[in-house]
């Protein structure tokens, strides 16, 4: 059995939200909230409310013991990007482009734990 939770149409690039998923991928659910706490990146408190609510999902839905659950699959997918214009020189302009993200976080339980 396995819980998902799901964060779209975030507005993180997903080139800087893949670094912070890296740290935590298979790693228990204590531990890689601890590793976000603690980690200096913008894209860590968001990642650290989808890893919450995949826990949460996890207890509520599934009743799953959550001292048993670790992080099985993580990965960022690529979001619509947002165009924006910004004036240049000589009447031209430059195209300024704000990335979004869908961020997914699935959790199973360990067995024998």
């Amino acid at each position: 059995m396995e819980a998902k939770a799901q964060a779209r149409y975030v507005r993180l690039a997903p080139r800087k939200a893949r670094a912070v998923i890296d740290l935590i991928r298979d790693k228990d659910l204590d531990e890689a909230l601890s590793i976000l706490r603690y980690t200096p990146r913008g894209a860590a408190p968001t990642v650290a409310k989808v890893v919450n609510s995949a826990a949460a999902n996890a207890e509520y839905n599934h009743e799953m013991n959550r001292g048993a659950l670790y992080i099985d699959k993580a990965y960022v997918d690529e979001g619509p990007t947002i165009k924006r214009v910004q004036p240049r020189a000589r009447g031209r302009r430059t195209l300024i482009l704000k990335r979004t993200s869908h961020i997914t976080v699935i959790l199973k339980e360990r067995k024998g734990v």
